[in-house]
């Protein structure tokens, strides 16, 4: 079984994803369909819980989109709880010092290397126990992604890169432009200058790099500024933008 990291450390173009916020098993099956390297399960913005994320979780499993899950926070309980469930890959927001990945990167990992608990018969990442390769190999098959979205992330990102566990950086604009005083505007000058800059940083620490791009044309403008990973687009967008184009298709 090849790991997102290892995707990530391969040659080849970006890797595309979807972002899911709808929280429902339906429309994560029908997206794991069409197509994209990834899936991103929001538990931070979106009203999932460990039970619906399961749901999400075994609706795409025959499928070969990576499912990738952003836990609330890096606490290390709902970083134990969405391995234990099945997500081999993790990206955790608000990642502002090398200290906050040490400690993300200590919850993914089973002592002596980790703090994170042991629950090798009643954990579905186990095959409920009948894994019995899974303790060994936790740290391989997982793939663990900091999110770079603040100004204090910024001054700190070649420490927080360099930190031994964290496999990729994610660049979020969104809250990086608020951060920067530039609230609801990732556009500006200056949130694009910090994100040349996050994304220089990274590539001389040797991790790849991902983004939430803006939209089809500044997703096109990521690849070419050769972003191993990047979200095009989310669930609600797709829907929204269907629906709205839908009726007015008809009222016109």
């Amino acid at each position: 079984m090849t790991s997102f990291k290892d995707r990530l450390a391969a040659d080849g173009p970006a890797l595309l994803g979807l972002w899911q916020a709808l929280a429902n098993n339906y429309t994560a099956d029908i997206c794991a369909r069409a197509g994209y390297d990834w899936l991103l399960f929001d538990g931070e913005h979106s009203p999932n819980t460990a039970q619906t994320l399961l749901g999400q979780l075994q609706a795409v499993a025959p499928f070969d989109a990576e499912p990738i899950a952003r836990v609330p926070s890096g606490d290390p309980v709902l970083i134990k709880q969405y391995l234990d469930i099945g997500f081999t890959t993790l990206l955790v927001p608000m990642v502002d010092t090398a200290e906050q990945a040490a400690a993300i990167v200590s919850a993914s990992r089973y002592p002596p290397h980790g703090i994170r608990g042991v629950a090798s018969a009643t954990a579905r990442a186990t095959g409920f126990g009948t894994d019995g390769a899974y303790l060994k190999e936790a740290a391989e098959r997982i793939t663990l992604i900091v999110q770079i979205e603040s100004r204090a992330a910024l001054e700190n990102i070649d420490a927080i890169a360099a930190t031994p566990g964290v496999d990729a950086l994610f660049i979020g604009p969104a809250d990086l432009s608020a951060s920067l005083g530039h609230l609801g505007n990732p556009t500006h000058p200056e949130v694009q200058q910090a994100i040349s800059h996050a994304k220089a940083r990274i590539d001389a620490a040797g991790k790849p790099a991902g983004i939430f791009a803006l939209s089809p044309d500044d997703a096109k403008h990521r690849m070419v500024d050769q972003f191993r990973f990047i979200s095009i687009g989310t669930d609600i967008g797709l829907l929204l933008k269907g629906a709205q184009g839908l009726i007015a298709s008809v009222k016109n």
